[in-house]
């Protein structure tokens, strides 16, 4: 889990008991932005919503397929952390497609600027090759 500011981490798949244990420590929402069967053993999102439930957690799954987003997954991804009463825990496989909706989001609503995409990611440990792209690609 890497934080990324007060209201958002961003991580790799989690499971039931990360979800618990990240209510623990604070966490009050997961946001999930992977599809159901990406891979083998992935937990199903209904599994995670029910576990997010039991734990007392708000739970979002706003699935994006690998270098396929769309500017309605990042505005339900903003909506979606916006409407948490507290910290969020988004994730993916790796949390880099979550890292790269916040991050487009960022930029379109003029937070960051485009060039501070690349170091804003770095900084994390995570590629946002991705987000830069997406936005030369519609002119941002």
């Amino acid at each position: 889990m890497k934080k990324v500011s007060d209201k958002l981490y961003v991580g790799a798949q989690v499971t039931p008991d990360d979800i618990r244990r990240a209510g623990a420590e604070g966490i009050t929402a997961i946001v999930n932005n992977r599809p159901d069967g990406e891979e083998a053993g992935q937990p199903a999102a209904a599994d995670n919503r029910q576990a997010a439930a039991a734990a007392g957690l708000g739970y979002a799954h706003i699935p994006v397929v690998s270098g396929r987003i769309e500017e309605s997954h990042v505005r339900d991804f903003q909506k979606a952390v916006g409407a948490a009463r507290g910290p969020v825990l988004a994730h993916c496989r790796s949390g880099t497609r979550s890292l790269t909706l916040h991050a487009i989001g960022e930029v379109l609503d003029g937070r960051m600027a485009k060039e501070e995409v690349m170091a804003f990611g770095q900084r994390l440990g995570f590629d946002l090759s991705g987000a830069v792209k997406w936005l030369e690609t519609r002119g941002h």
